[in-house]
Protein backbone atom coordinates (compact mmCIF):
# COMPACT_ATOMS: atom_id res chain seq x y z
CA UNK A 1 0.00 0.00 0.00
CA UNK A 2 1.05 3.30 -0.95
CA UNK A 3 0.81 4.98 2.66
CA UNK A 4 1.76 8.98 1.09
CA UNK A 5 -0.82 8.37 -1.08
CA UNK A 6 -3.55 7.12 1.54
CA UNK A 7 -2.41 9.96 3.45
CA UNK A 8 -2.32 12.71 0.62
CA UNK A 9 -6.57 10.84 0.27
CA UNK A 10 -7.26 12.07 3.79
CA UNK A 11 -5.46 15.43 3.81
CA UNK A 12 -7.00 16.56 0.37
CA UNK A 13 -10.80 15.02 1.24
CA UNK A 14 -10.65 17.15 4.83
CA UNK A 15 -9.35 20.16 3.09
CA UNK A 16 -12.46 20.06 -0.07
CA UNK A 17 -14.98 19.10 3.13
CA UNK A 18 -14.06 22.41 4.42
CA UNK A 19 -17.25 24.97 4.09
CA UNK A 20 -16.20 27.65 2.20
CA UNK A 21 -17.28 29.98 -1.17
CA UNK A 22 -17.82 26.98 -3.14
CA UNK A 23 -19.63 25.46 -0.19
CA UNK A 24 -22.34 28.26 0.01
CA UNK A 25 -22.52 27.98 -3.65
CA UNK A 26 -23.01 24.80 -4.31
CA UNK A 27 -26.09 24.52 -1.63
CA UNK A 28 -27.90 27.54 -2.51
CA UNK A 29 -27.81 26.70 -6.01
CA UNK A 30 -28.82 23.15 -5.26
CA UNK A 31 -31.64 24.53 -3.15
CA UNK A 32 -33.04 25.92 -6.70
CA UNK A 33 -32.94 22.31 -8.43
CA UNK A 34 -30.98 19.05 -8.54
CA UNK A 35 -29.35 19.93 -11.74
CA UNK A 36 -28.09 23.48 -10.96
CA UNK A 37 -26.28 22.11 -7.66
CA UNK A 38 -25.05 19.19 -9.96
CA UNK A 39 -23.60 21.75 -12.49
CA UNK A 40 -22.35 24.05 -9.83
CA UNK A 41 -20.48 21.06 -8.18
CA UNK A 42 -18.57 20.55 -11.70
CA UNK A 43 -17.72 23.97 -12.09
CA UNK A 44 -16.20 23.95 -8.70
CA UNK A 45 -14.55 20.73 -9.66
CA UNK A 46 -13.14 22.38 -13.01
CA UNK A 47 -11.97 25.64 -10.90
CA UNK A 48 -9.71 22.93 -8.73
CA UNK A 49 -8.64 21.55 -12.05
CA UNK A 50 -7.05 24.96 -13.07
CA UNK A 51 -5.15 25.69 -9.44
CA UNK A 52 -4.02 22.22 -9.40
CA UNK A 53 -2.84 22.19 -13.49
CA UNK A 54 -1.04 25.68 -12.27
CA UNK A 55 0.84 23.95 -9.52
CA UNK A 56 1.77 20.89 -11.45
CA UNK A 57 2.82 23.03 -14.02
CA UNK A 58 4.82 25.69 -12.11
CA UNK A 59 3.01 28.34 -12.52
CA UNK A 60 1.68 28.73 -8.86
CA UNK A 61 4.77 29.67 -7.81
CA UNK A 62 5.02 32.12 -10.38
CA UNK A 63 1.73 33.69 -8.78
CA UNK A 64 2.94 33.44 -5.56
CA UNK A 65 6.12 35.33 -5.85
CA UNK A 66 4.55 38.16 -7.62
CA UNK A 67 2.53 40.10 -5.08
CA UNK A 68 1.00 42.80 -7.73
CA UNK A 69 -0.04 39.35 -9.71
CA UNK A 70 -1.62 38.11 -6.54
CA UNK A 71 -3.16 41.18 -5.52
CA UNK A 72 -5.36 41.13 -8.63
CA UNK A 73 -6.49 37.34 -8.08
CA UNK A 74 -7.25 38.58 -4.70
CA UNK A 75 -9.20 41.58 -5.57
CA UNK A 76 -11.30 39.42 -8.36
CA UNK A 77 -12.44 36.63 -6.33
CA UNK A 78 -13.29 39.08 -3.90
CA UNK A 79 -15.61 41.01 -6.39
CA UNK A 80 -16.97 38.11 -7.94
CA UNK A 81 -18.24 36.63 -4.52
CA UNK A 82 -19.49 40.23 -3.46
CA UNK A 83 -21.53 40.19 -6.51
CA UNK A 84 -22.83 36.38 -6.02
CA UNK A 85 -23.33 37.82 -2.39
CA UNK A 86 -25.06 40.88 -3.46
CA UNK A 87 -26.91 39.62 -6.45
CA UNK A 88 -28.39 36.44 -3.38
CA UNK A 89 -29.75 39.09 -1.20
CA UNK A 90 -31.04 41.87 -3.82
CA UNK A 91 -32.95 38.67 -5.17
CA UNK A 92 -34.66 37.72 -1.74
CA UNK A 93 -36.05 41.49 -1.37
CA UNK A 94 -36.64 41.56 -4.99
CA UNK A 95 -38.97 38.29 -5.43
CA UNK A 96 -40.76 39.43 -2.30
CA UNK A 97 -41.49 42.93 -3.40
CA UNK A 98 -43.10 41.65 -6.51
CA UNK A 99 -44.72 39.11 -4.58
CA UNK A 100 -46.12 42.06 -1.92
CA UNK A 101 -45.10 39.83 0.75
CA UNK A 102 -42.11 39.87 3.71
CA UNK A 103 -39.16 38.03 2.65
CA UNK A 104 -40.62 35.42 5.19
CA UNK A 105 -43.12 34.83 3.01
CA UNK A 106 -41.36 34.87 0.06
CA UNK A 107 -40.98 31.83 -2.47
CA UNK A 108 -38.16 29.81 -2.48
CA UNK A 109 -34.41 30.48 -4.59
CA UNK A 110 -35.55 30.81 -8.41
CA UNK A 111 -32.48 28.22 -10.39
CA UNK A 112 -30.03 30.12 -12.25
CA UNK A 113 -30.92 31.42 -15.84
CA UNK A 114 -29.96 27.96 -17.31
CA UNK A 115 -27.19 25.53 -16.40
CA UNK A 116 -24.22 27.24 -17.52
CA UNK A 117 -24.70 30.16 -15.34
CA UNK A 118 -24.73 27.29 -12.26
CA UNK A 119 -21.61 25.77 -13.75
CA UNK A 120 -19.91 29.32 -13.80
CA UNK A 121 -20.31 29.66 -11.27
CA UNK A 122 -19.12 27.18 -9.28
CA UNK A 123 -15.89 27.53 -11.67
CA UNK A 124 -15.23 30.97 -10.91
CA UNK A 125 -15.89 30.93 -7.04
CA UNK A 126 -13.15 27.89 -7.18
CA UNK A 127 -11.03 29.22 -9.72
CA UNK A 128 -10.65 32.94 -7.90
CA UNK A 129 -9.75 32.05 -4.70
CA UNK A 130 -6.42 33.42 -4.30
CA UNK A 131 -5.55 30.99 -1.00
CA UNK A 132 -6.08 27.93 -3.71
CA UNK A 133 -2.07 28.54 -5.46
CA UNK A 134 -0.55 28.34 -2.29
CA UNK A 135 -2.05 25.69 -0.31
CA UNK A 136 -1.19 23.21 -3.79
CA UNK A 137 2.27 24.83 -4.34
CA UNK A 138 3.11 23.47 -1.03
CA UNK A 139 1.09 20.63 -0.32
CA UNK A 140 1.34 18.49 -3.43
CA UNK A 141 5.28 18.05 -3.49
CA UNK A 142 5.35 16.65 0.10
CA UNK A 143 3.48 13.43 -0.69
CA UNK A 144 6.15 13.10 -3.67
CA UNK A 145 8.24 10.30 -2.61
CA UNK A 146 12.50 10.33 -3.04
CA UNK A 147 13.26 8.99 -6.09
CA UNK A 148 10.24 9.17 -7.79
CA UNK A 149 9.39 11.06 -10.93
CA UNK A 150 7.71 14.17 -9.71
CA UNK A 151 5.42 15.37 -12.76
CA UNK A 152 2.98 11.71 -12.88
CA UNK A 153 3.43 11.82 -9.09
CA UNK A 154 1.86 15.51 -8.98
CA UNK A 155 -0.89 14.40 -11.97
CA UNK A 156 -1.93 11.55 -9.83
CA UNK A 157 -2.35 13.51 -6.70
CA UNK A 158 -4.07 16.19 -8.97
CA UNK A 159 -6.13 14.11 -10.17
CA UNK A 160 -7.36 12.65 -7.13
CA UNK A 161 -8.06 16.29 -5.42
CA UNK A 162 -10.45 17.29 -8.72
CA UNK A 163 -11.82 13.87 -8.40
CA UNK A 164 -12.66 13.96 -4.59
CA UNK A 165 -13.93 17.80 -5.25
CA UNK A 166 -16.42 16.32 -7.69
CA UNK A 167 -17.78 13.90 -5.46
CA UNK A 168 -18.05 15.43 -2.82
CA UNK A 169 -20.09 18.61 -3.98
CA UNK A 170 -22.02 16.03 -6.19
CA UNK A 171 -22.93 14.46 -3.03
CA UNK A 172 -23.69 17.52 -0.95
CA UNK A 173 -25.70 18.75 -3.87
CA UNK A 174 -27.81 15.44 -3.75
CA UNK A 175 -28.08 15.65 -0.16
CA UNK A 176 -29.51 19.05 -0.41
CA UNK A 177 -32.02 17.87 -3.04
CA UNK A 178 -32.98 14.84 -0.65
CA UNK A 179 -33.66 17.32 2.01
CA UNK A 180 -35.82 19.73 -0.79
CA UNK A 181 -39.15 19.05 0.86
CA UNK A 182 -38.15 20.67 4.04
CA UNK A 183 -35.01 22.98 2.62
CA UNK A 184 -37.07 24.25 0.48
CA UNK A 185 -39.98 25.43 2.76
CA UNK A 186 -40.40 29.42 1.98
CA UNK A 187 -38.59 30.27 5.80
CA UNK A 188 -36.26 28.05 5.67
CA UNK A 189 -35.03 28.71 2.14
CA UNK A 190 -35.01 32.73 2.93
CA UNK A 191 -32.90 31.85 6.01
CA UNK A 192 -30.46 29.65 3.99
CA UNK A 193 -30.27 31.68 0.99
CA UNK A 194 -30.04 34.90 3.18
CA UNK A 195 -27.00 33.38 5.10
CA UNK A 196 -25.21 32.19 2.20
CA UNK A 197 -25.78 35.37 0.21
CA UNK A 198 -24.36 37.57 3.66
CA UNK A 199 -21.72 35.22 4.04
CA UNK A 200 -20.66 35.73 0.64
CA UNK A 201 -20.63 39.24 0.70
CA UNK A 202 -18.76 38.99 3.97
CA UNK A 203 -15.90 36.82 2.26
CA UNK A 204 -16.04 38.92 -0.64
CA UNK A 205 -15.28 41.84 1.46
CA UNK A 206 -12.94 40.24 3.63
CA UNK A 207 -10.78 39.44 0.21
CA UNK A 208 -11.17 43.16 -0.93
CA UNK A 209 -10.16 44.99 2.05
CA UNK A 210 -7.92 42.42 4.04
CA UNK A 211 -4.48 42.65 3.51
CA UNK A 212 -2.66 40.04 0.63
CA UNK A 213 -2.72 36.63 1.65
CA UNK A 214 0.31 35.05 1.50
Amino acid sequence: MDAQLIAFTGVAAGMVALPGADFTVVVRNALASRTAGLATALGVAGGLLVHTALAVAGLAAVLVTMPVLFRTVQLLGGAYLLYLGISALYAIRRRASEKGRTPEQAPGPEEPEGLGRALRQGFWTNALNPKAPVLFLSLLPQFVPDGQPPLPRTLLLAALVVALALVWFSVLALLVDRLGRWLRRPRTARAIEGGSGVALTGLGLALVTGPLLR
